[in-house]
């Protein structure tokens, strides 16, 4: 129930947020948005990119790196076919929830060519995570699984490292070919990953420039 507990403590805060803000009780004209429903957008929006920009930053550049660095390959693969479903998932929904906020905030036909940009870039962000979340992943975790059974038949796999994989692929043609489709797939979803990644870098200098500190 710990998580439980969190939640509604998240919950709380917002709705204390919500109650205080000087939006909460203001009055509109006809024809203009609710003060409190563009806010809860503009909340929205920053919330999942953030979220997004956080977990792809952490992801893609310490957690998975320290990973490696420290676990058996096996069983850093296994944990990666694990996250990488759920990471792709949750970064998907926040680009979703981004976007659709941001669209509705800056409708096409009256919005800048800036703002036009953005939502192309959070667009791109959503369908690069799209694209390893229903096909490269799939397809990284479904050779990594082949390429584990050749290792086990080989023994090796439970080490810390490349090394004694590259040094069997010498001697074996048959993980040798697995070893080069594997690469070539991972590299496809990573390069997905990284111009994800980029989309929202290029979103977050746009978010910046509208920040009063």
């Amino acid at each position: 129930m710990a998580w439980m507990t969190r939640f509604l403590t998240a919950i709380t805060f917002l709705a204390v947020g919500v109650i205080f803000s000087p939006e909460t009780f203001g009055s509109k004209s006809d024809g203009e948005k609710s003060p409190v429903l563009i806010t809860g957008l503009k909340l929205a929006h920053l919330l999942c990119f953030s979220t997004a920009w956080g977990a792809a930053l952490w992801v893609t550049f310490i957690g998975g790196i320290i990973m490696f660095k420290n676990l058996p390959r096996h069983q850093f693969g296994n944990l990666q076919s694990k996250m990488f479903p759920a990471y792709f998932s949750m970064v998907g929904v926040c680009c979703a929830v981004a976007v659709g906020a941001f669209g509705y905030l800056h409708p096409w036909k009256t919005a800048g060519a800036t703002e036009k940009y953005q939502l192309g870039f959070l667009l791109a962000a959503f369908a690069f995570n799209l694209s390893n979340l229903v096909i490269f992943t799939p397809m990284t975790i479904e050779m990594m699984k082949q390429r584990h059974k050749i290792e086990r038949e080989e023994n090796i796999g439970e080490e810390v490292g490349w090394t004694k994989n590259q040094q069997v692929a010498k001697k074996n043609p048959k993980l040798a070919s697995m070893n080069k489709k594997f690469g070539m797939i991972h590299g496809l979803s990573s390069l997905a990953n990284i111009l994800a990644f980029g989309s929202l870098a290029v979103h977050s200098w746009y978010l910046a420039g509208k920040l009063n500190l």
